[in-house]
């Protein structure tokens, strides 16, 4: 009576000198890539810095409270400009990030067939790979003509409030807002959506078996376990939304003023140097280079705000002190 052959045995070795050279060499190039990208940081950081020493020198602190932008005179300031970029920033991040997370939701809580949730899952995703100069024409020939009516009637009844205390009569800051929400919308549903899906089934389970609705466990469990997630789809997102050019050129207004109505034109940082570096002299060079490096430095510290705050829910969730 013939035996089966014995089954192959796998036997436990050391790495052998070529396995050892290949990780080490990985692990080094690693190393040297991350570098790279400190280097290069700080490189460009030292590019842009120079340039703006001569307006940094001349201006100091009056070129970030300053509300005049005159080449001609050599005066500069962006204090309107900074107060754009935030203003049309978080008008984006609330309405896109209300709408990413709510398209997250329904992307991975099972209120889709398995094709269609996949089918709309690279839908938004694609909504990321738009130019931005896209968006700004579609903002320009779509979205204006669609929100003077409401911007209209919103003044004529609600124009004692300053939100709504000048009429909309082409580019402004509710149009700019309301593209650059959908811009911000696929990386905050994205992240939101992986972070949702990522929460443990048993704590979806245990929900039910205490007699929770979907709505209930949704709101209760699953967004509360995925809310460091959520959050840094959102900071992210406002990263996205600070230094967004061409669409807000197109759709902002470029008015050297600011204001709190909707309606009324604005500016940006980035629009700023995008309209006029291309003409600059040497002086306003070294002014658009001192915005760039204002710009950079209200980016950076969005970003270490929203990393701590991460950092600050992610260990309450973890009950780590």
């Amino acid at each position: 009576m013939s035996s089966a052959p014995p089954r192959a045995v796998t036997i436990s070795r050391p790495p052998s000198a070529r396995e050892i050279f290949v990780n080490r060499a990985f692990r080094g190039l690693t190393h040297v890539f991350a570098w790279a990208t400190i280097v290069l940081l700080a490189y460009i950081l030292f590019e842009i810095g120079s340039l703006a020493v001569p307006a940094m020198n001349e201006y100091g602190a009056d070129f970030v409270t300053g509300t005049t932008w005159d080449a001609n005179r050599e005066e500069f300031g962006v204090l309107p400009e900074i107060m754009g970029t935030l203003y049309t920033s978080l008008i984006a991040l609330v309405i896109g990030g209300a709408l990413g997370v709510a398209v997250a939701i329904v992307l991975s809580q099972g209120f889709l067939p398995p094709v269609l949730e996949h089918l709309m899952k690279n839908i938004v995703e694609l909504l990321a790979a738009i130019p931005s100069v896209v968006y700004g024409l579609w903002g320009i020939f779509v979205v204006i003509p669609t929100v003077r009516g409401p911007a209209e009637w919103l003044h004529e009844h609600l124009g004692f409030l300053p939100f709504f205390d000048t009429r909309l009569s082409g580019p402004g800051i509710l149009p700019a807002s309301l593209v650059l929400s959908i811009m911000v919308l696929p990386t905050v549903a994205a992240i939101s959506r992986e972070a949702m899906v990522a929460v443990p089934h048993k704590l979806r389970e245990a929900a039910f078996g205490l007699g929770a609705t979907r709505w209930e466990t949704i709101l209760g469990v699953v967004l509360p376990t995925a809310s460091a997630g959520i959050f840094g789809a959102v900071v992210l997102a406002f990263g996205r939304a600070l230094g967004e050019t061409m669409a807000l050129a197109m759709l902002v207004g470029n008015a050297n003023v600011f204001g709190w109505s909707l309606f009324s034109p604005g500016n940006t940082l980035a629009s700023l140097l995008a309209n006029h570096f291309p003409e600059a002299g040497r002086v306003e060079v070294g002014a658009l280079m001192y915005a760039a490096l204002v710009l950079t430095a209200i980016t950076l510290i969005v970003n270490v705000i929203g990393s701590l705050i991460m950092i600050r829910a992610s260990s309450k969730m973890q009950g780590l002190r």
